[in-house]
């Protein structure tokens, strides 16, 4: 007879059932950053900074999904290699499952 074994990537919650959220150190989300004419940035990226009227926030992996308009800030793209910095005036900012969309000049 075969022994159940937890498997490594597997985590527990409290109640004891098992989900598939992998533990990693390399997880990003997709970020794209776009204008009526203009993409400012489009590709991966492992956290994002802005600033919306109840202040100043980050977005991680894995973040609960929202919407929010943004304030006018310096909007803050962390990736893997480096750090992408745009002042804005304002926007939306749309996050569903590690998926960001915002849109900015309207």
């Amino acid at each position: 007879m075969a022994e159940a074994t937890e498997k490594p990537d597997e985590v527990k919650s409290p109640e004891g059932n098992s989900s598939s959220q992998v533990k990693s150190g390399s997880e990003e989300m997709h970020v794209k950053v776009y204008s009526p004419f203009k993409v400012y940035f489009e590709g991966a990226a492992r956290s994002l900074s802005a600033e919306s009227a109840t202040g100043p926030f980050d977005i991680l992996p894995r973040h609960h999904n929202f919407i929010t308009l943004l304030q006018p800030c310096e909007l803050i793209i962390r990736t893997s290699n480096n750090e992408e910095k745009f002042a804005i005036d304002g926007g939306v900012m749309h996050v569903k499952a590690d998926d960001i969309v915002i849109f900015l000049d309207i």
